[in-house]
Parts: C-alpha cells; sequence; structure tokens
C-alpha cells in the first residue's frame, strides 16, 4: 500500500531539507540533528500519562550509568520492563525517547527503565552492550524497590535498541543473567552480514537510508566482527529464549531482517508475534502525534507487549 498520507507529508519535508553528507558528519553533529528534528516528535502531543518519573545513576561496567524510571498508574501486579532506545548506537538518548517510555509505561501498565547506555564511535562494541545488560541485571535486583515484581522483568527496545534488547537477552540466557519473561523488538537491526531486498527497496527517501546504515555500523562496531552473534543476533543459537514481540513497518530497510528475526525464533521454539505494519516507516513510534496510524501501530506493539508480561 502507499505511504500513510500524514508520514508522505513528513517524508517530502525531510527530502526538501536535503540529504544529509556523511563524509562530513560527526557524530555530535548527528545528534544534535537527531535532537532536533525525529527526536523532538517523540514529545510532541500530549504526553501519556504516568504515576511519576524520576532520574538516577546505577553501577555500570565502566562507570556510572543514568537511568529513567517511569512508573504507572496502577496498583496491580506490576512488570519491569528495561528499555534500550533506538539511534545506531551513535545518536539519541533518554530523552529524545521520553515519549515512547512514557507510552509504553501507560500502555502496559509496567516499571519502564529507560538506560542511556554508551554511545559509539567513542565507546565501539561491546560498550553499549555491557551498560544494557548491566542495567537489566541492576532492575532485576531493585525491581522490588522500583514497584515492580522482578519475576516479570522484560528488554525492549527499537532499532539499535532492538538489537541490544535482544543481544541482552542471550547474555541472559548463556551468562546466568536473570530469566526474562518477554522481549519487545522493534524494527530491530539484528543481522550486520546480510543486506536485504528490504534495504535495496527502501534504502532512500523512507527516513533511514542504506547510507546511514553503513555509517551507523562502520561507528558502531569498527573493525570489530560483524558475524559475532552479540551484534547480529540473527547468526545465534536462538533456543530457549523468551517470548518475543517482533513489529516491522513496510517501507523499513530493516523489514525484512526483522521478519527473518521473527521466522528463526519462531524456528527455535520461541514464542513470536511478528506485527507487521503497512504504510509506515522506520521509527514510527516517534511519530504518533504527527501520524494516527503510527499511534494505532504503537498501541498495537504494547497491546501485545503487555499481553506477555501479565500472562
Amino acid at each position: 500500500m502507499p505511504l500513510e498520507p500524514a508520514t508522505q507529508a513528513l517524508v517530502d519535508q525531510m527530502a526538501a531539507a536535503g540529504a544529509v553528507d556523511f563524509s562530513q558528519l560527526t557524530p555530535d553533529s548527528f545528534r544534535r540533528l537527531f535532537r532536533d528534528s525525529l527526536g523532538a516528535l517523540d514529545h510532541a502531543g500530549t504526553p501519556a500519562e504516568v504515576l511519576g518519573i524520576d532520574n538516577e545513576t546505577i553501577p555500570g561496567p565502566a562507570g556510572p550509568i543514568d537511568v529513567r524510571i517511569y512508573r504507572p498508574v496502577r496498583d496491580d501486579p506490576t512488570p519491569l520492563v528495561t528499555y534500550f532506545h533506538g539511534g545506531g548506537w551513535v545518536i539519541g538518548d533518554i530523552d529524545t525517547h521520553d515519549g515512547t517510555c512514557r507510552t509504553l509505561c501507560h500502555r502496559t501498565g509496567a516499571v519502564v527503565v529507560s538506560v542511556d547506555y554508551r554511545l559509539a564511535p567513542e565507546h565501539r562494541f561491546p560498550a553499549a552492550l555491557d551498560d544494557c545488560e548491566a542495567a537489566t541485571a541492576w532492575v532485576a535486583e531493585h525491581g522490588s524497590q522500583l514497584g515492580g515484581e522482578p519475576d516479570r522483568l522484560a528488554v525492549a527496545g527499537d532499532s539499535a535498541g532492538g538489537n541490544l534488547a535482544a543481544a541482552v537477552a542471550l547474555r541472559a540466557r548463556d551468562s546466568g543473567g536473570p530469566r526474562l519473561r518477554a522481549q519487545a523488538l522493534v524494527y530491530p537491526a539484528v543481522d550486520f552480514t546480510t543486506e536485504r531486498a528490504s534495504v535495496e527497496a527502501n534504502g532512500e527517501g523512507y527516513l533511514l537510508t542504506a547510507k546511514a546504515m553503513a555509517w551507523f555500523r562502520a561507528q558502531y562496531l569498527g573493525t570489530h566482527d560483524p558475524a559475532d552473534p552479540l551484534a547480529s543476533p540473527l547468526l545465534a543459537d536462538l533456543g530457549d529464549l523468551p517470548p518475543a514481540v517482533v513489529a516491522i513497518a513496510e517501507f523499513d530497510p530493516l523489514r525484512d531482517e526483522g521478519r527473518a528475526y521473527a521466522d528463526a525464533l519462531t524456528d527455535a521454539g520461541v514464542s513470536v508475534r511478528l506485527l507487521e505494519f503497512p504504510g509506515l516507516v522506520h521509527g514510527f513510534m516517534g511519530l504518533g502525534a504527527l501520524s494516527p496510524a503510527s499511534a494505532r501501530a504503537t498501541d498495537d506493539v504494547w497491546a501485545a507487549f503487555a499481553s506477555l508480561l501479565r500472562r
């Protein structure tokens, strides 16, 4: 189907602004650009209702990690979700994804802990993963104090954050980490080794481009082997992982690898709910204030995730 009209208007506006010259781009300039454009859209509209929000600093493997804790307006048994923001492992932070985490908290009734993990290229793989793993272990240890139930702990993330959530689930399984109830992977990047048809079909003109993906990969991995299963979770043994919600968008370069990951999880015996959203683009979770279809898709993702958290 064609692009959803409100999304088409945004795509046209971004195209009119001109293409990003990655040969001249620095991580700091891209972070400012993202924060002032797409990151700002995450804050647009009426914020979802939550009981309270606290900023805290927790121990990390290479120093303190900032987290933001969202508490829901409900009194029944409360799941815990550790959330990892998107942004190609280079851009984005807990501020740019504040609206996303408010909505996640509101729609699922979970205590959400958003993690300000270290960014590349200043901190290449596996620094972000190490921080996310440490934060998830901290949430498991302090879940009761946060007002949640540690035995209902899950991970979630979008784009690069989906990659990190998948990798945290793998490490938790293999390294005696906390047992996870579920994982939500929203348009995740899960394979650095193969360029699928959706990259060619959607790699230009739909917000996330093939050139941007190549730039992000270089910043994050450097010379590290892209076939490392913790960098490319699709290449891992996927047995005995927690049930998953995987969400993909029609006009997303990452669409096919998200679908491939859902299929691989299913083949490994993992329960998976694959949600495919026609007419939408990568990053739709931050576009709900402009795009009614994106807002509905976001609600569908968190409703499916909530059903895993509370079963």
